[in-house]
Formats: structure tokens, C-alpha cells, sequence
């Protein structure tokens, strides 16, 4: 399926994350905290793809599992709202790419955390994604989300 004539979504599904979405040629299109209820989930990217007629591939951060020190309760909960995104996504006919952390961070040469504290990273990623994007109003919450999104125009 080609890519390079779609919208790319970038998605960070953590309930603090976002989705971000960039046109065909690179610039931003859209970006949202992570909408709060699957069926905001739903509406907001059933909103997005029939505005550009479902020409949409999204790029999606694949954790795969909890996070170290998360309770169990955390863990499931985390799941079921990345199978909404998913399960979303599958309803409105979007390809889904999914890309791990590490990949995605790699790739742009934003390296792993090690034992840089998890806001100095975040703070890393988010100096790294205004300077592609200075008009934009990134923030620690949709930072991942407008990388993965550069992620994924990057290798389409």
C-alpha cells in the first residue's frame, strides 16, 4: 500500500499521551491530548480520517506490556486503552504500523533513557520535536506522539 500520499498519525497511547497527525509533506496537521473515553477515541479519529477521506496511515508506539513498578491494575488498564486505539483504528479503515519505544527513539538518534531521569528524557524529546516544529505547541504530553509522527513520515 503506498504512504507517502497519506496523512500520517503518530500516536503515544498512555493516558497521558496524544495523537499528533502531519500532511503528506510533512507539516503538522492536527495534534490532541489523548481524548479520555474510547468514544471520545473513536470520534476524534473518525473525525480526522473522514476530513482527509480515510487517506491515513498511523504509526503507533507498541509497549507491548506494563511498565517496571506498575501495579497489575495499571497494566490492564493500559492495555484495554491501547486496544480501543486499536480496535478504533481497525473500525476506520486505518493502516497500523505498530513501532516500540526504543525503535522509534533510535531511529531519530534520541537514544534510550539509561540512567538519564525520565524528565530529562521527556525534556529531550520535546527539544528535539520543537526545533522540527516550532509553531507548534509541544508539550511532555504529546511530544512522544508528534516524534512517533516524524517517525513515521520518516520511514514511509
Amino acid at each position: 500500500m503506498e504512504t507517502k500520499s497519506k496523512l500520517v498519525i503518530g500516536i503515544d497511547p498512555g493516558a497521558n499521551g496524544g495523537i499528533v497527525s502531519l500532511t503528506p509533506d510533512g507539516f503538522v496537521y492536527d495534534y490532541v491530548r489523548m481524548p479520555p473515553t474510547p468514544k471520545d477515541i473513536y470520534d476524534y479519529l473518525s473525525t480526522l480520517t473522514r476530513t482527509i477521506h480515510g487517506d491515513a496511515v498511523c504509526w503507533l508506539e507498541d509497549v507491548g506490556h506494563g511498565m517496571p513498578g506498575q501495579s497489575s491494575k495499571a497494566t490492564a488498564t493500559f492495555a484495554r486503552h491501547n486496544g480501543h486505539l486499536e480496535m478504533a483504528l481497525l473500525a476506520l479503515g486505518v493502516q497500523t504500523v505498530k513501532v516500540t519505544p526504543q525503535k522509534w527513539q533510535r531511529t531519530l538518534s534520541l537514544g534510550a533513557r539509561g540512567e538519564e531521569s525520565k524528565a530529562s528524557h521527556k525534556n529531550r524529546i520535546k527539544a528535539y520535536v520543537q526545533t522540527r516544529f516550532p509553531a507548534a505547541k509541544v508539550t511532555l504530553a504529546n511530544s512522544d506522539a508528534f516524534a512517533i509522527a516524524i517517525y513515521g513520515y520518516e520511514r514511509r
